[in-house]
């Protein structure tokens, strides 16, 4: 992209006077390359259903120029159509060719306003703007693609009006917008967290994936025709082991241990593959990782083919959650999520901190006001009731199927079941009831559970929603219950927690939340 093109892409934009806006064009090259995209499977599809015909590369080329052109055309027919509207109130977006369509989202319902840049966009200093409006789905309003200053300004436009402060003139929103995307490098000389490139590769260590394999599979099933043998066919795949090469005859020439290092070997290329594949949609996710405190709240950025700019406002932390897994805790590596009103990738739980040692955890925690647990905080555990009537009803159904075995005439396995499935299954309930575990001090609720990927969330009581106490038959008759205590972001429970805990702990959030006067807090 030459300097001038880039100079008018970064460009301020003109604002008259109640003028609806439209979106960049120079997004007709992010589509034209949709377009491209979008081209290639009708043109391999026409190149082999054309067969030996003289021109079949010059049809192919010639449907997916069709298809391009097209689908440039239309939108920029839609382009053309398409005009947002910032007013004092609300945000408007209409569009539409042959039928038109207006929506309007007041500003008091955005929750947050994020940009992403895909890699395309991102080489144009083009972005893709969202308006969260915590609802998900159609109620959410994005444009695409606008200017980098542009989609700064809206941000800026939409927090000013939802705020309740003062309209300012057009250029100085544009120039305070700027400044803002600016300010966390100036006010902070160091962000309060972030990750290099050892450390998100580090990260992609942990986290296994075998997405590679779903991708084949649907590689394989478009492009099936091209393959020798129908791939859902099992005997063709063992036909086709039978005709490899000498290291899986001399594999099998060793019958049962040939049999178990053949296993260990898929196992071992499965494993491999999973990591490497992990690795490298973890570092695509997390590359340049950077969370800023600014007056403004969170603002995290992040992403190597898709940056991601996100601000979440401090007030709106409903909660934060502490995670890690079964392997990465041995290493000291957890994870930090605040929940929060506005949505992340369809998620209420922000990443705040993926991938960090406990000590980097707390003081960003501390910036959303929540404290860790302290040293002489008291940890009780519910009723093992639940436990022990889930267990029994499990324990009852195995040995009806072991009886259905020993009537079959498979006595072995019904004791196979008795004698193995029993107790696993007393073990795994004592063991899931064990590491279920709830705190409360003045001021936060604690909620720790899970044995080998222990997770902890705390929830300051004065942000909780609602207390809700919920039982059936059963639970009712043996004095336990379901505490849920609900989050504008989310739900947290307490679970098996005895019938009289659960009240006088409903009795002391509630007296927190209504202590305060959540008119007057920000909005």
């Amino acid at each position: 992209m030459s300097e001038k093109s880039k100079a008018v892409a970064e460009a301020p934009v003109e604002i008259p006077a109640n003028a609806g806006l439209r979106t960049a064009p120079l997004g007709f090259v992010v589509k034209g390359i949709e377009g491209v995209k979008n081209a290639i499977f009708p043109m391999i599809a026409v190149l082999f259903a054309t067969g030996s015909t003289d021109y079949r590369i010059l049809i192919a080329v010639g449907v997916g120029a069709a298809i391009v052109l097209l689908t440039g055309f239309f939108s920029w027919l839609s382009w053309t159509r398409l005009r947002y509207y910032v007013g004092e109130e609300d945000i408007r977006v209409e569009s539409g060719i042959l039928s038109r369509e207006a929506r309007s989202v007041p500003f008091e319902r955005i929750q947050d306003v994020s940009l992403e840049q895909k890699l395309i966009p991102r080489l144009l200093s083009l972005t893709q703007i969202k308006f969260e409006t915590g609802a998900g789905g159609k109620d959410e309003l994005s444009l695409e693609y606008v200017t980098n200053a542009e989609g700064a300004r809206l941000r800026e436009v939409v927090r000013e009006r939802r705020e309740g402060v003062v309209a300012k003139a057009p250029t100085d929103l544009v120039t305070d917008a700027i400044d803002d995307e600016a300010a966390p490098l100036a006010e902070d000389a160091e962000p309060i967290f972030q990750m290099d490139d050892r450390r998100v590769f580090t990260f992609g260590m942990f986290e296994f994936s075998l997405v590679i394999f779903a991708v084949l599979a649907g590689a394989a099933q478009q492009f099936e025709f091209l393959l020798p043998f129908d791939i859902w066919e099992w005997e063709n795949w063992a036909g086709a082991a039978g005709k490899q090469t000498e290291l899986v005859d001399g594999l099998s020439s060793l019958g049962a241990v040939g049999q178990i290092l053949g296993v260990i070997l898929a196992l071992g290329s499965v494993a491999v593959i999973g990591v490497f594949t992990g690795m490298i949609r973890t570092f695509a996710r997390e590359y340049e990782f950077r969370l800023d405190r600014t007056a403004k709240g969170f603002r995290r950025q992040r992403g190597l083919f898709t940056k991601t700019d996100v601000v979440m406002p401090a007030h709106r932390v409903q909660a934060a959650r502490i995670q890690t897994g079964a392997i990465r805790r041995r290493f000291g590596w957890h994870s930090l999520k605040f929940i929060s009103l506005a949505q992340d990738n369809g998620s209420s739980n922000h990443a705040v901190a993926p991938f960090a040692k406990m000590d980097e955890i707390w003081p960003i925690a501390a910036e959303a006001e929540i404290l860790p647990p302290g040293t002489d905080l008291q940890w009780l555990r519910p009723s093992p009731k639940k436990w022990v009537d889930g267990g029994v009803l499990l324990a009852v159904i195995l040995f009806l199927v072991a009886i259905g075995w020993s009537i079959a005439g498979f006595l072995k396995i019904a004791l196979a079941i008795v004698v193995i499935g029993f107790p696993l299954i007393a073990l795994g309930f004592w063991l899931a009831w064990k590491r279920h575990r709830f705190a409360r001090d003045a001021g936060q609720l604690f909620v720790r559970e899970g044995l080998l990927s222990p997770d902890l969330t705390i929830a300051p009581r004065v942000r909780l929603q609602s207390v809700e106490i919920k039982h059936g038959p059963l639970s009712r008759w043996r004095g336990y219950c379901e505490l849920h205590l609900g989050l504008a972001g989310g739900t947290l429970s307490i679970d098996g927690i005895a019938l009289d805990d659960a009240e006088k702990l409903r009795g002391e959030v509630l007296e927190s939340i209504v202590s305060v006067d959540f008119s007057a807090l920000p909005k």
